[in-house]
């Protein structure tokens, strides 16, 4: 099999490459290295079967010319991250959709089967938790950027679902919630890693709001077989999926869980969000996946639980480059 993957030299993109070479496949990543890291996939350079070209997903010939030579694509490209949604809601908008329409009008051509990666926040505001995939989406005011992404990411649903139900594209959809692991940092606001970083550092784990909001959080090895198995099963094609886990933690827990296993000495802070993202920003309370769909379709369950997480995280950081690393936090 040989896999397109938009977003490659990312944190799930990366994995998901190394996945497809442990079974012998051929993998092409493409990535403007906007939010990923050419660090990401240096191991992989030399490896057989290994190819990638540094680009974004809106240059309409690389993207086609990639396309044709795979047999499947996995559009992960998108920008990431509450930080850059807040401060870079253009570049957010236009990032997303314009380059799933470039993916999609090229796979059409020959009718390349699509994984169209999305989010857990286009649920926004909805309290019918757990979220399930025909569940309402209930966002927030135009007038709160928060809302951008989420909007972006749902039109690139409707898009995918529009091009599988009128032109017969094979596209499959996967709602991804707060996925976690190596390689993974906290520069665009990732929670985990943030407090990772601030914990080995003796800086103090620092809270946005009061801490109760929950999540839920899913180990990338998790995340990549699920999306293996998906872009494998004939069924999956024209369906939405949640991919997460049920272990629901406040992020109060998470920091003082990361303190524990860290044998962190730090302190643990509140900002108000208004001082950290501007006056009126919202946030989902609740965060909880329904996973039953892709567990009957594929038999999915999350392997890792919340501490085996955390634990390959310190380790990651503790043994990497980035131990050193300072980290503001930012808690999703």
């Amino acid at each position: 099999m040989r896999v397109l993957i938009t977003g490659g030299a990312g944190f799930i993109g990366s994995h998901l490459a190394e996945a497809y070479l442990g079974r012998g496949d051929e993998v092409f990543v493409l990535d403007d290295l906007s939010t990923g890291s050419i660090d990401n996939i240096a191991h992989l350079r030399g490896r057989k079967g290994f190819h990638y070209t540094i680009e974004s997903v809106h240059h309409a010939p690389t993207v086609a010319e990639l396309v044709d030579q795979c047999d499947a694509v996995f559009h992960l490209a998108a920008a990431v991250g509450v930080r850059l949604i807040v401060e870079s809601p253009v570049r957010t908008i236009e990032t997303n959709v314009h380059g799933t329409e470039v993916v999609l009008a090229a796979a059409n051509k020959k009718k390349k089967k699509v994984l169209i990666a999305s989010t857990s926040e286009v649920y926004g505001l909805s309290a019918d938790v757990p979220f399930r995939e025909d569940g309402n989406l209930v966002l927030g005011a135009t007038t709160k950027g928060r809302w951008s992404y989420a909007c972006s990411k749902a039109i690139d649903e409707f898009l995918a679902l529009a091009y599988w139900r009128e032109r017969k594209l094979p596209t499959i959809i996967v709602r991804l919630f707060n996925t976690v692991g190596p390689r993974q940092t906290g520069q665009y606001g990732m929670v985990v890693p943030t407090f990772v970083k601030q914990a080995l550092t003796g800086r103090p784990l620092t809270i946005y709001g009061d801490g109760s909001q929950s999540r839920c959080f899913t180990h990338v090895g998790d995340v990549v077989g699920a999306l293996v198995g998906l872009m494998d099963h004939p069924r999956a094609v024209g369906e939405v999926f949640n991919i997460g886990s049920g272990e629901e933690v406040t992020i109060q827990e998470l920091a003082e869980r990361v303190k524990a296993l860290t044998g962190s000495s730090s302190t643990i802070v509140h900002v108000p969000y208004e001082q950290a993202y501007g006056e009126g920003f919202e946030d989902m309370p609740r965060r909880v996946p329904d996973v039953s769909k892709i567990a009957d379709l594929i038999g999915y369950r999350p392997r890792k639980s919340l501490d085996a997480i955390l634990g390959d995280v310190v380790e990651y950081f503790r043994d990497g480059p980035a131990a050193a690393a300072g980290a503001a936090g930012l808690a999703l």
